[in-house]
């Protein structure tokens, strides 16, 4: 993980952060609240170009936006798994669920293990739960 930034000047385009203005916020997520974000800004932000970055962020447990880049990472597992990787290659998100069962915290193996049994039953898909935060607010192993 690579230190935290020391300023966050905003967003050039909230609806198209960099990845650098993300790690930025996330260490300063008051600057600017989730609330003035454009709506569904978790949607717009767990693709491909930006999952890296909130990767690194949820493997922080002392970044300030952690939950909020947990929350990010079952939107990108539920929309690859349930598109049938149209929308997301397999190989990256086999990637970030075997890192995070190696390298990863509790919540980061927990975050793993739930996506390996949508990928084994996507009929477990529940909206509010991978994509409204239900996972991340109220953390545990599906079984």
């Amino acid at each position: 993980m690579s230190a935290p930034p020391a300023v966050f000047r905003g967003f050039a385009n909230p609806v198209d952060p960099t990845p650098h203005e993300l790690r930025t916020w996330a260490y300063a997520p008051d600057s600017v609240p989730l609330t003035a974000m454009p709506p569904d800004w978790d949607l717009l932000v767990s693709g491909d170009r930006l999952i890296a970055t909130l990767f690194d962020l949820a493997m922080d447990t002392s970044c300030p936006a952690r939950r909020f880049a947990m929350h990010c990472l079952y939107i990108y597992a539920a929309d690859a798994i349930r598109t049938g990787f149209k929308a997301h290659p397999r190989r990256k998100l086999r990637k970030l669920v075997e890192e995070a069962e190696e390298e990863g915290d509790e919540q980061m193996a927990i975050w793993a293990h739930n996506t390996r049994v949508l990928l084994a039953r996507p009929g477990l898909f529940d909206y509010h739960e991978w994509c409204e935060g239900g996972l991340v607010r109220h953390s545990r192993r599906l079984q």
